[in-house]
């Protein structure tokens, strides 16, 4: 089954609703009106309906004719113990499909986000730091250039988003949160696929 298309101005809202949602500041189980999301954006309900749509089909949100939208609840945790290891699986698969075809502009896109995650950790705004986390790793599946990869992906992370930020919030140091992301962004650039591959599957726990 192939995603709804959303362009444009669709796409921000798509963008905007999942920040929101996996970084916490949208509750579980929260109805998403679309009159509501309307006027915060301001904007006509269309788009906000194919926003919706496309967050649906994620998995990141729920729609049913009757009860409208609401924001997924994330898996409880004795299935988080076995998600985790097939987002692992998935990440790893989508290095291998792009590793060949890294550019510059990938490494610029990856240290824009985790510089905006450093200065989340050093102010303690959790909601960001899950926020940058979740976009560091969306990226990363993304540059696989495979919609279906993408698809299982994000549904898994819906289902574990609260792991994210429950995670984070543990930290005696949030600074680790970013310094952990760095040997893998070094082994790329050096060229290690190998060594990228254990640095990943390390990383996610």
């Amino acid at each position: 089954m192939n995603p709804p298309l959303v362009r444009g101005l669709g796409e921000q809202i798509v963008d905007r609703l999942r920040d929101d949602i996996f970084s916490g500041r949208v509750s579980e189980g929260e109805r998403l009106r679309e009159t509501e999301l309307a006027k915060r954006f301001e904007v006509s309900r269309s788009p906000i309906r194919d926003a919706l749509k496309q967050l649906t089909w994620e998995g990141v949100v729920e729609t049913d004719r009757n009860r409208g939208s609401q924001v997924a609840c994330s898996a409880p945790d004795e299935i988080q113990t076995l998600i985790i290891p097939l987002r692992r699986t998935v990440e790893t698969h989508a290095l291998r499909l792009f590793f060949g075809t890294l550019q510059d502009a990938d490494f610029i896109q990856w240290e824009g986000i985790l510089e905006r995650m450093k200065h989340a950790c050093a102010s303690g705004d959790f909601a960001v730091v899950s926020e940058q986390d979740i976009a560091f790793h969306r990226y990363w599946v993304q540059r696989s250039n495979s919609p279906d990869l993408l698809a299982i992906w994000s549904v898994i992370v819906a289902r574990v988003r609260r792991h994210f930020l429950e995670s984070h919030r543990a930290y005696t140091d949030p600074m680790d949160i970013y310094r952990e992301h760095l040997p893998i962004i070094q082994r790329l650039k050096d060229g290690d696929l190998e060594g990228t591959v254990l640095a990943l599957e390390e990383h996610i726990q």
